[in-house]
């Protein structure tokens, strides 16, 4: 074979024991996970598959293996959720990022209909992926218990309601956030305080609301459910809940909006309605998507720290997939001031 035709043939992993000195053994067990083998060995190993441009062939892997080495990342809302709603992009690009650190495909599946859950379920279940991180669930969603009794290793992001017994998760601190937004709320002022909920069938929905109740009786403030209105995290449905608070509750003063993306809703009503923000009604939002820096004015907001969330969420799933318990990661929020409040 010639010098050029050498150089365009795929290396093999022959290829990579030669360049490193070692034996094909050594090299496949290099591949699989470095198990017994020595950290010399390793580093040689290493370097040569780096020297002669060594791929897996992940198809040949699987078949010994059993392990498809990937990941899925399982979106149970609709198509136009992940497109309108920044944060699930920006979880997305974390977790893939920390996948690709890790030598890892992830795998996006949208799962927000009866027929794209079952063609989902149906891939996951015949073993084309490792693992799944969950992100989005509903209490009730059939999705969770059907991955349990298949035996799927799964990470929820975010507190999965009703199934916190069977699988592990990852979360920001829902509640303190919330407490923090509306501490603040009440420190600059305020006194007829508001919240736009998320689903009351999401671990958000429930949290963040049981966080503003709790911190409006710490506060001493009367519980009033005029001010609390339900959205489904559009802008949408912020937009439709404070028309809804305006129409109820004229003297509110300040909406805790339990995502940045409703918060934008919000600030469109009312700037609809002459309202000022923040000099007639502060607006607070959750999240520190991309949305709160691009709101007019910017959001004061809560911070969730995605990195970490994402980082978590893929060193979890794999503890699980390497055979360990399920795993509970609860991470701190923070409270970001801007101009809205």
């Amino acid at each position: 074979m010639s010098t050029a035709a050498s150089r365009r043939r795929p290396a093999t992993i022959h290829d990579v024991a030669r360049e490193a000195g070692v034996s094909r053994g050594t090299v496949s067990r290099v591949l699989n996970g470095g198990h017994y083998v020595s950290p010399a060995a390793k580093a040689a190993v290493d370097a040569a598959i780096r020297r002669t441009g060594y791929v897996v062939n992940r198809h040949a892997r699987s078949l010994i293996t059993g392990k498809s080495d990937s990941v899925a990342f399982l979106l149970t809302e609709p198509q136009e959720r992940f497109f309108e709603d920044p944060n699930f992009n920006v979880l997305l690009r974390a977790c893939t990022q920390a996948l690709a650190d890790r030598d890892i495909p992830l795998i996006l599946m949208i799962a927000g209909t009866e027929d794209e859950r079952r063609r989902n379920l149906r891939y996951i279940e015949a073993g084309h992926v490792d693992g799944v991180l969950l992100v989005s669930s509903h209490s009730g969603d059939p999705v969770v218990a059907r991955l349990h009794e298949a035996g799927v290793p799964v990470v929820a992001c975010g507190k999965p309601l009703g199934q916190t017994t069977r699988i592990g998760y990852v979360a920001a601190d829902d509640r303190d956030g919330a407490r923090e937004m509306v501490r603040h709320l009440y420190a600059t002022g305020r006194r007829r305080i508001a919240t736009v909920t998320g689903p009351l069938d999401t671990p958000g929905g429930v949290e963040r609301l049981a966080g503003y109740r709790e911190t409006l009786a710490e506060c001493g403030l009367p519980a009033d459910e005029d001010l609390v209105v339900t959205g489904d995290y559009s802008r949408a449905s912020g937009a439709e809940a404070a028309r809804t608070l305006l129409a109820r509750a004229p003297d509110t003063d300040a909406v805790f909006v339990a995502s940045d993306l409703m918060a934008q809703g919000v600030l469109d009503a009312l700037a609809r309605t002459g309202r000022r923000v923040p000099e007639d009604i502060a607006v607070g939002g959750f999240d520190d998507s991309p949305a709160a820096l691009s709101s007019q004015p910017p959001l004061t907001t809560i911070r969730q720290p995605w990195d970490r969330i994402s980082a978590e969420m893929v060193r979890t799933l794999l503890a699980r997939i390497a055979g360990e318990d399920p795993a509970t990661v609860i991470l701190p929020t923070e409270l970001v001031v801007r101009d809205s409040a």
